[in-house]
C-alpha cells in the first residue's frame, strides 16, 4: 500500500496528523506500506530566510492573540499524541523548501521517514530554525546521512523544481489544505483526523486493492 503524505513542515496540523498516521499503520500489522512524502507549500511567498515570528503571526493570524487561543488548542491535543509543541520556542518561523529538498535527498538513502519526524520535533518542539542549511545539515547526519553529502546537497539549488512542481500538483488535484493523506492513488482524506477514521480509509483502500 502506498500513502501519499501531502505536508508542509511547518504545519503543527501536519505533525498530529503524521503521527496519528502512523500510530494506526503500527496496529495493523496485516498492512505492508510505503510511505511518500509530498510537499505542500503553506507560505509560498516566504522569503528563503524565514520572517521573524513576532512579523509571521500578525501576518498569519492578525495577532498574538489568536495565534496563542490556537497555539494552546494544539498544545492540547499534541499532548495527547504524545507530542510537546513548544510554540514560545520558535523565534523565527523558516521558508520549508530546502527542508523539503532535504526530505527528498533523504528517501534516496532510506531514512525519509524518520527525518520528517526528526523535522517537525526539532521545529516544533525544540523550536529550531529548519531553514537554516547548518540545522538541516545537523538533523539529517544524526538521522544517517554523510554530512558532507548533505551540506553538498544543501548548497546546491538540486530538488527545488521537484518542490515546486509537487506543490502546484496538489493544488491541481484539489488539495488547499494538510495534511492529507492518498492511499493507492484512489483514497484521500485531509486534516488531522482521528486514527478510528484513518483506519476505515485503509481498510476501505484494502478491500478496494483485493478487489482490482
Amino acid at each position: 500500500m502506498k500513502i501519499e503524505i501531502v505536508h508542509d513542515l511547518v504545519c503543527p496540523w501536519c505533525y498530529l496528523g503524521i503521527r496519528r498516521l502512523i500510530r494506526t499503520l503500527r496496529r495493523r500489522p496485516d498492512i505492508a506500506f510505503e510511505l511518500i512524502w509530498r510537499p505542500f507549500l503553506l507560505n509560498p511567498d516566504m522569503p528563503r530566510l524565514g520572517m521573524a515570528r513576532p512579523d509571521y503571526v500578525v501576518r498569519k493570524f492578525g495577532g498574538e492573540d489568536r495565534a496563542r487561543r490556537l497555539y494552546a488548542t494544539i498544545t492540547d491535543v499534541g499532548r495527547q499524541e504524545g507530542l510537546t509543541f513548544r510554540f514560545d520556542r520558535i523565534r523565527r518561523t523558516p521558508s520549508s523548501i530546502d527542508a523539503h529538498r532535504l526530505v527528498r535527498f533523504a528517501a534516496g538513502y532510506g531514512v525519509a521517514d524518520n527525518l520528517v519526524e526528526a523535522l517537525f520535533a526539532a521545529h516544533f518542539c525544540n523550536g529550531q530554525d529548519i531553514g537554516e542549511h547548518a540545522v538541516l545539515a545537523g538533523i539529517a547526519t544524526a538521522c544517517g546521512i554523510d554530512s558532507h553529502l548533505v551540506r553538498a546537497f544543501l548548497a546546491s539549488d538540486d530538488e527545488t523544481e521537484a518542490v515546486h512542481a509537487d506543490n502546484l500538483r496538489a493544488h491541481r488535484l484539489g488539495i488547499n489544505g494538510v495534511p492529507c493523506f492518498v492511499v493507492d492513488g484512489m483514497h484521500a482524506i485531509a486534516g488531522a483526523q482521528e486514527p478510528e477514521v484513518i483506519e476505515r480509509l485503509l481498510d476501505i483502500a484494502t478491500v478496494d486493492s483485493v478487489r482490482f
